[in-house]
């Protein structure tokens, strides 16, 4: 088995050894190629505020902020925290119920999607850049010790 593929790596490669010896000098062919590019995000945090409902009838989508932080320690040994605050909207039809139905304040969550930007205008034409993350997946973590309210004293 492993003889074939040193056989076809051998095979490929005086192939391409051929075929550069006998460019012609000049211009690269025109190729049309579709150039393969990634937008990944994978965020783990805490949910803001409970998701909205919004867009129209025809385009909904249910928004909702999901806090991320990292932990900074200066030279001196104070600890500083810094908070990053994302803005998630949801389209995918089953996801969006989901999400909208059981998702709550608090809650922590993953991200899994991409992330887009745009340009919304305010009340004095003033354009703003916006920075969104479309989800494609959303994992549920389940409530934690952190989470659950305190145990009640039975009687």
């Amino acid at each position: 088995m492993f003889r074939n593929i040193t056989r076809l790596t051998n095979c490929v490669s005086g192939a391409l050894r051929h075929s550069s010896a006998n460019a012609k000098p000049g211009p690269a062919p025109s190729v049309n190629r579709v150039e393969k590019t990634i937008n990944q995000v994978t965020l783990l945090g805490r949910v803001g505020a409970d998701p909205q409902k919004r867009g129209t009838q025809e385009h909904p989508v249910v928004v909702f902020s999901l806090a991320t932080h990292a932990n900074y320690q200066y030279n001196s040994g104070d600890l500083l925290q810094k908070t990053d605050w994302h803005r998630v909207c949801v389209f995918k039809p089953y996801l969006r119920e989901t999400v909208y139905r059981y998702m709550n304040k608090g809650q922590r969550v993953m991200v899994q999607g991409r992330i887009t930007y745009g340009e919304v205008k305010d009340e004095q034409g003033q354009a703003h850049i916006t920075t969104s993350i479309i989800a494609d997946d959303v994992t549920f973590f389940s409530k934690g010790p952190t989470d659950l309210p305190p145990p009640e004293e039975s009687s």
